[in-house]
């Protein structure tokens, strides 16, 4: 097949699905409005659009996309989150077109009188939309698109790199307890909360340290209110880390922590930290509650809410023996329910069906 994706060349989340459809065979053209950070893939055409800002640049990138497009005879063009890439998608003038909401650009970009137009657009043009949760299913269909072109895929964890200590190496046991983020550094995050729990967990436990990973918008603003509450010593921020990093990071945590506000389905990242079998405290919004069972394979804690965060924290960092249960617990529920090869094979099995549809018409 002849594969074209419209998604964000930063993202590794769009990355692992271009390059499981590379690995497979098949011919993929990846789109973006940014460079991308990660090493050339076989079987993969690079294209990054002009991205000069929203009046001249938008125009240019969407006169390229057309270009690209009717010269083209892709089977499928995939729109990776229907923000500003559901925008080029609208426009890119293909009828062929498959889109994924990724949460907050439905959640929130509905509300938005100038975003919700092209959202409806390009989700009622798309001849199927993939979902990773039954909340952003919902969410589509409140916008008018029928369930019948709806199907549930989530992004997946390699569960074979993202391996507990026992499988993959065995942590000190000479150093301080470690909490882990690695949520970014973005109003949605709510990192600010975390800070806020930090000193209730460190009259608990003086010699805890916090491993903040991310980036974005409020970085200087978190630096800063960590200064503010007397916890430099105990925060490390060490910005972005590469996907292929992460899995030595996150065994050589206690406990993973995520106060997000809004998911679509399960965070990426908790996946991940839930699959190196890791004790995992976040917020019970979306569908968080589907994949962590309270007091069984982690704890669920209201949004915003730093001193219940921080005694379930506290609670986790005291008994070695719930960590080690929680995390082999959660373990489970990643492989049984979110690995990355049966997902996108179940992707594939997709897009085979569309371009033989298509094809037949």
């Amino acid at each position: 097949m002849k594969l074209c994706f419209l998604a964000d060349g930063q993202s590794i989340h769009s990355y692992r699905w271009v390059k499981f459809f590379a690995d497979q065979g098949h011919a993929v053209t990846w789109v973006s409005l940014s460079p991308s950070q990660f090493e050339p893939l076989k079987n993969v055409t690079y294209v990054q659009l002009t991205k000069k800002g929203w009046g001249v640049g938008l125009i240019v990138s969407i006169w390229r996309l057309r270009a690209l497009i009717r010269r083209s005879s892709f089977d499928a063009v995939h729109v990776h989150s229907v923000g500003t890439y559901g925008l080029l998608g609208f426009f890119s003038g293909s009828d062929r077109i498959v889109a994924t909401p990724w949460g907050s650009d439905v959640i929130y970009g509905k509300n938005s009188l100038f975003k919700r137009p092209f959202i409806v657009g390009i989700l009622k043009s798309a001849r199927l939309i993939t979902c990773d949760a039954w909340h952003m299913r919902d969410q589509v269909m409140e916008l008018g698109v029928g369930a019948e072109r709806i199907q549930i895929i989530n992004f997946g964890i390699d569960s074979v790199r993202f391996s507990p200590p026992s499988i993959g190496g065995t942590p000190d046991p000479a150093r301080s307890p470690m909490v882990i983020s690695l949520r970014n550094f973005e109003p949605v995050y709510d990192i600010s909360t975390l800070l806020r729990a930090i000193p209730l967990v460190l009259r608990v436990h003086p010699a805890v340290r916090f491993t903040i990973v991310g980036r974005g918008s409020l970085a200087e603003e978190l630096k800063a209110q960590a200064q503010r509450l007397g916890i430099h010593a105990a925060v490390q921020f060490i910005g972005f880390v590469p996907n292929d990093q992460l899995p030595e990071l996150l065994r050589s945590a206690d406990v993973y922590v995520s106060t997000s506000l809004s998911d679509a389905g399960i965070a990426a990242s908790t996946a991940e930290a839930m699959a190196c079998g890791r004790a995992v405290v976040i917020t019970d919004s979306g569908e968080n509650g589907k994949w962590v069972r309270d007091g069984f394979n982690g704890f669920l804690v209201p949004v915003s809410q730093p001193e219940i965060l921080a005694e379930r924290i506290c609670r986790l960092l005291s008994d070695a023996d719930m960590r080690h249960s929680f995390g082999a617990a959660a373990r489970t529920v990643i492989m049984e329910r979110n690995d990355y090869t049966v997902e996108m094979t179940k992707m594939q099995a997709l897009y085979q069906a569309l371009a033989a549809k298509l094809q037949s018409a």
